[in-house]
């Protein structure tokens, strides 16, 4: 079992990074039109934040080989130049770890006050 992975009851538990997070989040609301460019779009437009190409498909491919999500080549296109597409596709275990991060993270963030505790204080 790789690092990334915890042991419950004998149950192997995957716990996402945050940029997995949202490369997974991303390629599932995307749907049937999920490859790389456009969950690359979707993730800069939700955070404010670019990525570049590297940092995106060396995850998709961490992810796949994990068995989160399943890729291939979609069909070439004119205005990409004749060049095919990697779609993407976020599979059940995907989703299941998705769900336990996002599950997670709304666990540890109830009762966490950062408005009311830091309001004013950072000027």
């Amino acid at each position: 079992m790789d690092a990334g992975s915890d042991y419950y009851h004998n149950v192997a538990i995957i716990m996402l990074g945050e940029f997995e997070y949202l490369l997974i989040t991303a390629a599932s609301g995307l749907g049937d039109e999920a490859y790389g460019a456009s969950v690359r779009e979707e993730i800069t437009t939700a955070t404010g934040r670019k990525c570049s190409l590297g940092a995106l498909y060396t995850t998709i491919d961490r992810l796949e080989a994990k068995g989160l999500l399943k890729t291939w080549m979609g069909n070439a296109t004119a205005e990409r130049g004749g060049r095919a597409k990697r779609m993407i596709r976020v599979t059940a275990k995907g989703v299941l770890a998705a769900k336990e991060f996002y599950d997670a993270v709304v666990r540890v963030s109830r009762g966490a006050a950062w408005a009311e505790n830091q309001a004013g204080r950072d000027s």
